[in-house]
């Protein structure tokens, strides 16, 4: 029989991969490899470089012990030809093979590398997820607008997950509404589970800081999970310790503590290292057992079932241009203040700052604060999903992109969103405490030393009448804005003029 060659990405690191189940160990060559086209494409914080290769490197030696033929390339190899497809040509130079099997990757470009390859591949579906392309084309198909909420309640009745015959336990689909509270600090708060390198880790620490210098982000200390038991860790530490109180306080933020009840496994989940149902049925077993309240447990549980793959069926359903829509025709370069330049903007430091320092920042961080402020400054989603995309350690662009040019800026036109998600300051005052240590005051809507959020929330609803007066959930704000009276909407637009205007010179803001 002819050997063929098994692709296994960097997020693909499951035992039950379809790859690995349509092929044979007694004659087929496991391919994985470190190349810069990866590395580089965007420029990935150094954290999520090392989290990937020293996952890999050690879902390679599973697999070696579990009787496979790896052939494994190393980012400093002699011999790397620093692409997928490059290293596929290669080893099929060395062991003969005239075929490979891969399992889909999550991004068209390297959908579309693999279909341009000079070898054949074969590409089995991604079936770790619960919904396939398929399936949620059909549910998609004659819609006039596709809701998360609606593709939740039928993945809750597929799974049967906080299901009570057919019905939701408790009576209600969703709690979001008693998931809105904010935090007060907390001594005792655990946050996630956190490792010492060990010398896999260690090794690819020193390989990144080497290879992949100059790059925005902090890379030590280093404290990711990197094999699937450390994961498995992780989960049970979220479970015994954060879960009970994570959907309280889901949206907060604070300034001196950055994970508040969070899981921080999106990592883990996104690059194999768990599998999704099973951490469900596992917080469902902890609202089952009383340990666990159930609004919870339903928020959890809807991020994963709900939010993961809603999202993933929108990256693929809406295809490879999808990342570069720009419904609302924004421009403006993304500021440097993303890239770790001095702000008077106390929320916007301390998310930059986590995330320069962690590679993560939780899901209210993101969209309400980095998302908002670009979306209320006319900021180009591509760049801003390129940056989002190169600076968390759990974006894939199949997650990535929606979140981004769908939820956040509405760069998608409607597809994900039935309106954008703009807010003023007030929003990030009632959630966090970022606004009492800032410059800005949240409370002052125009004029010097007024909330930055005030005056461009205002700039950005009058820019865009035309497109959203008319949205039923929008009604209320145009309202709002018409009652000021002339002198105040003038002033509100001169100031945020001028400051777009320092934003643009790139003067401290």
């Amino acid at each position: 029989m002819v050997s063929r060659l098994v692709l296994v990405l960097g997020d693909q690191l499951s035992p039950g991969l379809s790859a690995l189940r349509n092929a044979d160990p007694a004659r087929d060559t496991i391919v994985m490899a470190e190349v810069m086209a990866e590395a580089s494409y965007v420029r990935h914080h150094p954290k999520k470089i090392a989290f990937t290769f020293a996952a890999m490197r050690k879902f390679a030696a599973r697999l070696t012990a579990d009787g496979w033929r790896v052939a494994y390339t190393r980012l400093d190899d002699p011999g790397n030809s620093h692409s997928i497809v490059g290293e596929l040509l290669r080893r099929a130079g060395e062991t003969g093979a005239q075929q490979v099997i891969a399992t889909e990757p999550g991004e068209w470009r390297l959908i579309g590398a693999l279909e341009a390859a000079p070898i054949p591949v074969t590409q089995h579906p991604d079936d770790r997820f619960l919904c396939s392309h398929a399936e949620f084309d059909a549910w998609a198909e004659g819609r006039k607008s596709l809701r998360m909420e609606y593709f939740y309640r039928q993945t809750r009745r597929k799974t049967g997950l906080l299901m009570e015959g057919d019905k939701p336990a408790g009576g209600k689909w969703n709690y979001d509404s008693e998931n809105r509270k904010p935090a007060a600090d907390d001594l005792f708060r655990q946050g996630p589970l956190q490792f010492d390198p060990d010398e896999t880790v260690a090794d690819v620490l020193d390989l990144v800081e080497a290879r992949l210098p100059d790059r925005f982000g902090t890379l030590r200390p280093f404290w990711f999970a990197t094999d699937a038991d450390q994961a498995e860790q992780a989960l049970d530490h979220f479970m015994r310790h954060s879960l009970p109180s994570f959907g309280d306080y889901q949206d907060a933020m604070l300034a001196g503590d950055r994970f508040l009840y969070h899981a921080v496994i999106s990592p883990y989940m996104n690059a194999g290292l768990l599998d999704p149902l099973d951490i469900c049925r596992r917080a469902e077993a902890e609202y089952h057992a009383g340990r666990a309240p159930l609004n919870a447990v339903e928020g959890f549980i809807r991020q994963i079932i709900g939010w993961r793959e809603f999202v993933r069926g929108i990256y693929f359903r809406e295809g490879p241009e999808y990342p570069r829509r720009n419904a609302l025709g924004h421009d403006r370069p993304l500021p440097a203040l993303y890239w770790g330049a001095d702000t008077d903007m106390n929320c916007l430091s301390h998310a930059v700052a986590q995330t320069r320092d962690e590679a993560y920042a939780h899901h209210i961080q993101r969209l309400m604060v980095t998302g908002n402020f670009a979306l209320l400054a006319g900021i180009d989603p591509t760049a801003l999903h390129e940056w989002y995309l190169a600076v968390y350690a759990d974006a894939y662009e199949w997650v990535e992109a929606p979140n981004t040019v769908g939820m956040s800026q509405f760069a998608d036109g409607g597809v994900v969103g039935s309106k954008p998600y703009v807010s003023s300051g007030a929003y990030i005052n009632r959630m966090s405490d970022y606004c009492r240590g800032c410059r800005y005051s949240v409370s002052k809507k125009t004029g010097d030393g007024a909330c930055p959020f005030n005056l461009l929330y205002w700039h950005f609803l009058n820019r865009h009448r035309a497109r959203f007066e008319d949205n039923p959930r929008m009604g209320q704000m145009y309202r709002t804005w018409d009652r000021m009276d002339a002198a105040r909407q003038a002033a509100v637009l001169e100031g945020a003029e001028a400051f777009l205007f320092r934003l643009d010179r790139g003067e401290k803001i």
